[in-house]
């Protein structure tokens, strides 16, 4: 009993202290991709609050974090605009962040309904190469993501417009000595000691030396302020920076015509999409990690409810976060405090103690970053290019390229499609049939391999109707009859030696064949030959499925 009162106070120091530490990482994410939306930067610290919070205590995922993510943020920054542009168009005014809000709450019932339906298991169908091609794209996005964090807005005199510029002279070298300061002492740290997160205490001994040293280096508060938003800490005080409940929502008819409702329903799949890829994908690395399984569908519903609560609320909606995810990890967080931990962390920075997170320098959590993307990449995966079959190779490298250049919802199903694709051509060429004679003279073909869409061409191949003799027999002993593909090619034959004069029975089907064949035309039970070793495979989970 000692023992297990000590392991789980050992675990709970270490998911507080692993939450307090993605807390911290969480807010110039959840801001800058505000900034990407378009929408000010509370919105998306809301976001992250909220999702953060409902997923920890209800998904399915422990030690997984969630939040706003910028897979989503590219979405909705059409959103946005396409809703300001609905609202001036109809003299209504500015509806851009209500269009959002509204498309959260159907992006929220999707994602519920795909967890009730238990679409999340369709996770385990991703092939690998997929996911080290997901992993490989998100580590790139993140690095490029990060880069910007090495610029600063110039306004230029002559067009009263800022522009980006790469930082020069000392203000990059010091950018770049606390970056790497900052991941020296992620790197060395744990081998000193593992019992303090070696991410919070490098955040802590940069953010020490800029604070006391009165450096002037780029904080949490400037990137604010740069990024065109006001300070936390000058919004009012605590009641100013409190999630409301969004009313006007369904007092606001101009949301709820036909017109809005077309616009909003074409962005709500997208986000419910990209939301449950990006979580499934990054809850399947998780387990992978932890060597833990966690549960697909009740991640779903979290997901789905925690947007829902940040459309009634004003928040930017999310998902599953998987550089977060894997700072929370390697710092130690296993369990739903972690999780809880996080959110609670980012609210109480939020509410109390905005003027200290601002002072937080930009330098430390890229450095954080950096070291998430390091671990982020396979770098097996480089390794093994000129091992694996270059199928396998191919999609490894154009899942990564489609994830930097696209988003990860059209890598990760374009990974799918072409995978599914190799797969059944590769099967296709395993059909294979083994002729003898009987004593009798009837000529018997044993049927090797899958037979489905793709290997019915090989398949009808094999038979000489024609200079056949006039008993056949087709044996699927070694063969399995995958769909209803299959089954009418199977019908077309029969056909062909019947027309032909010629007498076919068939051989060690399964009842479900049996069942379809005999449906189509009773006369089928004529020529099926019943036997004890009948194979038992389903063809489909539902025959009438397969009814013409």
């Amino acid at each position: 009993m000692t023992k297990f009162i000590t392991k789980k106070i050992a675990n709970s120091k270490d998911d507080i202290l692993s939450g307090l530490t993605v807390a911290l990482a969480l807010v110039p994410e959840a801001i800058a991709f505000s900034f990407i939306a378009g929408i000010d930067p509370l919105i998306g610290l809301y976001g992250a609050f909220i999702m953060g919070i409902v997923t920890a205590i209800f998904g399915g995922r422990p030690g997984m974090i969630s939040g706003a993510t910028g897979a989503m943020a590219v979405v909705m920054v059409s959103l946005v605009k396409e809703g300001h542009l609905f609202g001036v168009e109809h003299g209504v005014g500015e509806l851009g962040l209500q269009f959002l809000f509204v498309a959260l709450l159907f992006t929220g019932f999707i994602q519920i309904m795909a967890g009730v339906l238990k679409l999340g298991k369709f996770v385990r169908l991703i092939p690998h190469p997929v996911m080290m091609g997901f992993v490989n794209g998100l580590a790139i996005v993140i690095f490029i993501s990060q880069l910007d964090m090495f610029k600063i807005n110039v306004l230029n005199s002559e067009t009263g417009v800022s522009i980006k510029h790469w930082l020069q002279g000392v203000d990059l070298y010091l950018m770049l000595g606390f970056v790497a300061l900052t991941m020296l002492i992620m790197i060395g740290l744990p081998k000193i000691t593992k019992k303090i997160p070696e991410a919070l205490f490098a955040i802590l001994v940069v953010t020490a030396i800029v604070v006391f040293g009165n450096l002037d280096v780029a904080t949490v508060g400037s990137f604010i302020h740069d990024g065109g938003g006001e300070a936390l800490s000058e919004r009012g005080g605590f009641l100013q920076l409190l999630p409301s409940f969004q009313l006007d929502l369904f007092t606001n008819s101009n949301l709820w015509n036909s017109e809005a409702i077309i616009l909003i329903l074409k962005y709500a799949p997208i986000l419910a999409a990209i939301g449950l890829i990006e979580s499934l994908m990054t809850l399947n690395l998780i387990d992978d990690l932890t060597e833990t399984r966690g549960n697909g569908n009740k991640e779903c519903i979290a997901q789905g409810s925690a947007n829902i609560l940040n459309g009634l609320f004003g928040g930017m909606g999310g998902c599953a976060m998987i550089g977060q995810s894997i700072i929370n990890i390697k710092s130690g967080g296993r369990g739903r405090l972690s999780g809880i931990s996080a959110a609670v962390g980012l609210l109480i920075f939020i509410l109390f103690a905005p003027s200290y997170i601002e002072q937080v320098p930009i330098a430390a959590l890229v450095g954080v970053m950096f070291m998430v993307v390091i671990g982020t990449f396979a770098w097996s995966s480089i390794r093994i290019l000129n091992k694996i079959p270059l199928s396998d190779a191919f999609i490894i490298i154009l899942v990564s390229a489609i994830t930097v250049w696209e988003d990860l919802a059209v890598a990760v199903i374009t990974g799918i499609i072409i995978s599914a694709l190799v797969f059944a051509w590769e099967n296709a060429k395993r059909i294979r049939a083994r002729k003898t004679i009987k004593e009798d003279g009837t000529k018997v073909y044993e049927i090797w391999g899958p037979l489905f869409f793709g290997s019915i061409t090989d398949f009808n191949l094999k038979f000489d109707v024609k200079n056949d003799p006039d008993f056949i027999e087709i044996d699927f002993m070694e063969s399995k009859i995958a769909d209803h593909s299959a089954i009418s090619a199977l019908r077309a034959i029969v056909n062909k030696y019947q027309k032909a004069g010629k007498t076919i029975h068939l051989k060690h089907l399964s009842e479900e064949c049996k069942f379809l064949l005999n449906k189509r035309n009773p006369q089928f039970a004529e020529i099926i030959i019943d036997a004890i070793d009948d194979p038992r495979y389903h063809v489909s989970e539902d025959p009438e499925a397969f009814n013409e």
